[in-house]
């Protein structure tokens, strides 16, 4: 049946929606790359809360989530910016999140890496934030999970320089127990982090980046780097020391990226690996073989839709990501924790489903059609 959805200029366009979804099952382990899906939580929708509540979580959805992602060869991010780490979850229950993530991982043997920030913490002195980092990175350690250590609103505050930064990472590089991965969040994600590794000249920040991990190349397993600017990426992937790696957290340009070239290519650590789960696993299946260009023919029709869930403002793409699981059957409502549904609008969210419909992305399309069928007419829209 024909749905009629509002575009951008507020006017109705029918649209057929599809009745088949893209054929995917779970396959063989991914081999020629390591990818990592930044997984989200799903909210509890009967807590009675408010947005500056402690989250509320259904922690059986959240699960069921992740074990769908490891059912399909994919590593899990754990409360990363894709969890709503600052934006509506709180280090309470991340760390919550990481035990109950790390547990699951464990015994169905999935792979899991965790987020290690400062977020229990707003500002302080240095000293302040390297022991928020400690504690955290010694919930994620107990609990059996790789360490990411991710960029720190705090950090960013406290800083007068590069040298705070080389002081730091390297305290912690030192005490980390195992290889960890570093994470570049760029403001496009988070406008606090303005200016990370001392400099808002990326040249310069890429330098101390890198003398990071330059002076602990045993301890760093790779970076993770979320700028939206593949020329650098490449560029900085290319003055890694060697056995680093480099996980695109690129998500406007992570086909080629991965793809790479003649000199090097990314694995990935995505957002948009959450809706495109299933699809990005069977594409890499097909870069395992050897074919770029069947690889590339699958991923890169994605882009769109991954462009257009993280427009600016960047930050709310988690919206998008929650919106699209609801319509997949992944949870049963459309709620987020800290009352983020509300960051887009009805016409964001139709081009949203538009686009996902078309890739075939819905295990259900049926279901798929009648939940944004119910979004049309919670917000007044009729044929």
């Amino acid at each position: 049946m024909t749905l009629h959805l509002p575009g951008a200029d507020g006017a109705l366009r029918a649209y057929q929606p599809r009745t088949e979804p893209l054929a995917l099952t779970p396959g063989a382990p991914l081999t020629s790359r390591t990818v990592f899906s930044a997984a989200h939580v799903v909210a509890d929708p009967y807590a009675d809360t408010t947005p500056d509540s402690p989250a509320a979580v259904d922690w059986d959805a959240t699960l069921a989530f992740r074990r769908h992602l490891w059912s399909h060869g994919l590593g899990v991010a754990e409360a990363m910016d894709t969890a709503q780490r600052g934006m509506g979850l709180d280090w309470a229950g991340a760390a919550e999140l990481i035990r109950r993530s790390a547990a699951e991982a464990k015994a169905v043997g999935g792979r899991i890496a965790c987020g290690v920030g400062t977020d229990q913490i707003t500002g302080g002195t240095l000293a302040e934030v390297r022991a928020a980092y400690e504690e955290q990175l010694a919930v994620v350690e107990e609990s059996g999970a790789q360490a990411i250590l991710m960029a720190s609103r705090a950090l960013a505050a406290t800083a007068q320089g590069p040298d705070d930064y080389l002081e730091v990472y390297g305290h912690l590089l030192r005490q980390a127990a195992e290889p960890v991965v570093l994470h570049w969040l760029g403001p496009m994600f988070d406008p606090a982090l303005e200016g990370y590794w001392g400099s808002s000249d990326l040249d310069a920040a890429t330098d101390t980046f890198l003398e990071v991990i330059a002076a602990h190349p045993d301890k760093v397993d790779g970076i993770k780097v979320s700028l939206l600017d593949a020329r650098r990426e490449v560029d900085l992937r290319r003055r890694l020391p060697q056995g680093v790696r480099c996980y695109t957290g690129d998500d406007f340009n992570y086909p080629e990226l991965i793809a790479g070239d003649e000199q090097g290519f990314s694995h990935a650590l995505l957002g948009i690996f959450d809706p495109l789960g299933p699809l990005a696993a069977e594409a890499v299946r097909v870069l395992d073989t050897g074919n770029t260009e069947g690889f590339r023919a699958l991923l890169d029709p994605t882009v769109e839709l991954s462009r257009h869930l993280f427009r600016a403002p960047t930050r709310f793409y988690k919206t998008g990501v929650v919106f699209l699981a609801w319509l997949a059957g992944h949870q049963s409502h459309f709620t987020m924790v800290g009352g983020l549904q509300s960051a887009r609008s009805l016409p964001h969210f139709a081009r949203a489903y538009e686009l996902a419909d078309g890739l075939g992305l819905f295990p259900d399309p049926k279901l798929a059609e009648e939940r944004m069928r119910t979004l049309l007419h919670l917000y007044g829209v009729t044929p």
